[in-house]
């Protein structure tokens, strides 16, 4: 297993300290073996890190790091990885326009070097730029066609974002109801495949959790949240349309 692979597997199941032990010591290889790919993996590892702990400052010094060795590189492919990390600290600062063009930027680089699942997975991002930024319909087109390629990809690893964005969208419309009985449809997925949300993920399901509380009660959210649990992803779907 390369490095990329064991480093973005132990960051998904949420090994936060062995991420930093393996990035800095494969910093360290790859500056004294010339490997600029290995260096940018590592660099970007430790933004996801600073960014996952809240320093968001932190993060995109990271990313900018690992973006300036890209593009001494001259390798396209080595840019997305930090240009995606600097997008998502745009969209967690609040700054949606730029997030916006950043992962529109973002996808047009994934379109060009051929990588679908990311292309998909940053208009996943952008969707929820354009809910935040109060474009309701736009965001629902986007999810229903990011799920729709998700499942009939079979992307199972992207499965648990479906349902993070059918969480968003039943919160922003107001149905906290049915946002609760989404975060647990999203909380089983991730269980199910042994990760946990990336960061921005993350951030967006805390504020629905506490906005579904809030609307809800303790014990209404808890009765909501423990039907989702139960549901597979495609019947929520299913669920949603009836």
């Amino acid at each position: 297993m390369s490095f990329s692979e064991r480093v973005r597997s132990a960051f998904r199941r949420g090994e936060t300290d062995a991420v930093v032990r393996m990035s800095e010591a494969e910093i360290e290889r790859a500056q004294a073996a010339g490997d600029l790919a290995g260096e940018v993996e590592a660099r970007y590892s430790l933004a996801r890190v600073a960014i996952r702990g809240g320093d968001l400052r932190g993060g995109q010094a990271r990313a900018l790091e690992a973006l300036e060795v890209a593009l001494r590189s001259g390798d396209r492919g080595l840019e997305e990885r930090p240009r995606h990390v600097l997008a998502g600290v745009a969209r967690m600062s609040g700054d949606l326009l730029r997030a916006r063009d950043l992962y529109r930027e973002s996808i047009a680089l994934n379109e060009e070097l051929g990588r679908p699942e990311m292309v998909n997975s940053e208009y996943h991002n952008l969707a929820f730029c354009e809910l935040g930024l109060g474009n309701l319909d736009v965001a629902r087109e986007l999810f229903a066609e990011n799920r729709e390629r998700v499942f009939g990809n079979g992307w199972a690893d992207f499965v648990p974002y479906v349902c993070v964005a059918g969480a968003a969208l039943a919160s922003a419309e107001g149905d906290h109801a049915r946002a609760a009985r989404m975060i647990g449809v999203t909380d089983a997925a991730f269980a199910a495949i042994g990760q946990v949300p990336d960061p921005d993920d993350a951030a967006d399901l805390a504020k629905m959790r506490a906005a579904a509380l809030g609307s809800l009660g303790p014990s209404a959210f808890d009765e909501e949240y423990a039907r989702g649990r139960l549901l597979q992803p495609r019947e929520a779907f299913g669920d949603e349309r009836r």
